[in-house]
């Protein structure tokens, strides 16, 4: 099969679908892979890279897309639309909940559209290609959740960790999954102070086994989270709802009753995001204030880390990709986590949970 890899063009995104590791493997096992050029270079990999791993470098966007299985990371913008085809299979982060012009076109093109986001394995409630990136998202909420923070920054200019006879900083985490779980873990490395919300009382009772009594570990709900909030010098919203809009769980209200300087960091932006004064914003102009908090919304977190994010994405999805190239569209028959990837197929939405967000394209 023929495998493009375009270059990633949403803002500062360095992240690439495949690293020259993977192209070797898929060019083993006599697959043609064709790599836009420079799409690895914010990543640590070169043209040569690429080259020395059996890939063909192309000069063009339209020469990486025109091929029948296209590999990205991000989800395809508006001057991308265009190269989509009719037949073609697109594997990728997606978030069509999100993002109902793309849900369009790719039901008007007639593209079989995968995404990453809910490959689900069968039994295990666990989707392998979103672990990767969550761990590195929970990670880095807390990174530059406490980098803005700081007054240079706009925050209100508090330390984490405190230092001995000044208070440590307060983290919120709302949703004590991947994304939650792996926050905890910095903010407690960082020593502040932390608590986690969620409505999963067995997921409660893990993660105390995991952080003990360094942890302040709460049911989700209104009241606790009306209760909490205001005192958060941090707040980091890690809710994942599979396939659908996150709920808002932080009104506008309740931000105004914020600390002066306080920062929001919402993981779950790329899925509508659950507080209601939160918008998408870029790695080129990541924060803005309103009520008086500092605003963090990237979708696209782990592209700040592009060395470390490729490589750790391309550990998840290769054998996914492998057996796309194999097999084709026969890999979603024999293989039920992948099918559970598929969101979009002839013209039609096909996942359930996409279903229920736009019940008139249906």
């Amino acid at each position: 099969m023929e495998i493009g890899v375009p270059k990633e063009t949403k803002d500062r995104e360095f992240r690439v679908g495949l690293s020259p590791s993977s192209v070797r493997v898929l060019k083993e096992a006599g697959h043609n892979i064709f790599v836009e050029t420079q799409a690895g270079t914010g990543a640590g990999f070169s043209d040569e890279d690429y080259v020395s791993a059996g890939a063909e470098i192309v000069t063009t966007p339209e020469t990486a897309w025109n091929r029948e299985l296209i590999v990205k990371v991000k989800e395809p913008l508006q001057t991308e639309y265009n190269f989509l085809q009719k037949g073609q299979l697109l594997f990728t982060y997606l978030h069509l909940a999100a993002d109902r012009k793309l849900t369009e076109h790719l039901i008007d093109c007639g593209v079989t559209a995968i995404a990453y986001e809910t490959v689900e394995l069968p039994g295990a409630n666990k989707l392998p290609l979103l672990t990767p990136m969550s761990i590195i998202a929970g990670r880095l909420s807390v990174q530059f959740g406490a980098r803005y923070l700081e007054s240079q920054q706009g925050g209100r200019g508090v330390l984490l960790g405190g230092v001995p006879g000044v208070k440590r900083g307060k983290v919120v985490i709302l949703g004590g999954g991947v994304v939650g779980t792996e926050a905890a873990k910095i903010a407690v490395g960082m020593g502040a102070t932390v608590q986690i919300l969620d409505i999963n009382v067995d997921r409660l009772s893990y993660l105390e086994t995991l952080f003990g009594s360094r942890v302040e570990l709460l049911y989700s709900n209104s009241a606790y989270i009306e209760e909490v909030v205001p005192q958060a010098d941090l707040l980091i919203g890690a809710v994942l709802v599979l396939g659908r809009r996150a709920p808002t769980l932080v009104s506008r209200e309740l931000v105004k009753k914020m600390k002066p300087g306080a920062v929001i960091v919402d993981v779950a932006v790329d899925q509508g995001g659950c507080i209601e004064t939160l918008h998408p914003t870029s790695h080129t102009n990541p924060v803005y204030e309103e009520e008086g908090v500092v605003h963090y919304g990237v979708p696209n977190m782990p592209g700040a880390v592009p060395w470390t994010a490729t490589q750790a994405l391309n550990n998840s999805t290769l054998p996914y990709v492998k057996q796309l190239a194999n097999e084709g569209v026969k890999a979603l028959v024999n293989n039920p986590a992948l099918a559970k990837g598929l969101n979009v197929d002839h013209h039609k939405i096909v996942h359930p949970a996409v279903q229920e967000v736009f019940p008139d394209l249906v």
